[in-house]
């Protein structure tokens, strides 16, 4: 089936992370799909990584390209373990209050809407909830996206200077609203996931 995708994300564990930012480099110069390396985030808690590629633009990625692009991983990152290869298309994008300083640490939500409840999520991340979060100090950059392949559907993803950010009133304040309270409860099968940025 093709699949409209802005971003390539492989989602794989790795005990160690020194090889990470080459890895995903060598992945995305050799890919199939011509993309650039945007970001490596490996957590040392669950020794999990993320790696984007960004294609030029929007594309149509077919079942079978995708799984040529999970096998060019393999070859790049042997030692990769239970790697997931999905396509990503950007549904929020917005520059964080702190644009310009180094990205240190790359935060990820991902959930499930549960069932009726996709519409109102939508617009509660996109009207309030990233906009919010990307005003906040220490926030670089906000996005969320919609993973085709390997859910959670809903992804949200910032970059921040610090991963203290999460700590800080005005970050709190914007998860303590009226419409957060009422749209946090229909989240399902939601993963948490904070890592240092590799590359």
């Amino acid at each position: 089936m093709d699949r409209l995708a802005d971003f390539i994300l492989v989602r794989c564990t790795l005990t160690d992370s020194t090889a990470l930012a080459q890895a995903a480099s060598d992945f995305c110069a050799q890919s199939p799909i011509p993309m650039r390396r945007h970001r490596a985030a490996w957590s040392d808690q669950t020794q999990v990584a993320y790696v984007y590629g960004h294609l030029a633009a929007s594309t149509m990625v077919t079942d079978e390209q995708l799984a040529s692009v999970s096998q060019q991983w393999q070859q790049v990152c042997p030692q990769a373990k239970s790697a997931e290869v999905s396509r990503l298309a950007l549904a929020f994008d917005a520059p964080g209050q702190s644009l310009g300083q180094g990205a240190n640490y790359h935060y990820v939500v991902e959930t499930d809407p549960e069932p009726g409840w996709a519409d109102e999520i939508a617009r509660w991340y996109d009207m309030e909830h990233m906009p919010g979060l990307a005003a906040v100090p220490g926030c670089i950059h906000a996005r969320r996206l919609l993973n085709h392949d390997n859910g959670p559907l809903s992804f949200a993803c910032y970059d921040l200077v610090s991963d203290e950010t999460l700590a800080s009133p005005a970050w709190l304040a914007v998860r303590a609203t009226a419409w957060s309270d009422k749209a946090r409860p229909h989240f399902t099968n939601t993963r948490r996931t904070m890592m240092r940025v590799m590359g």
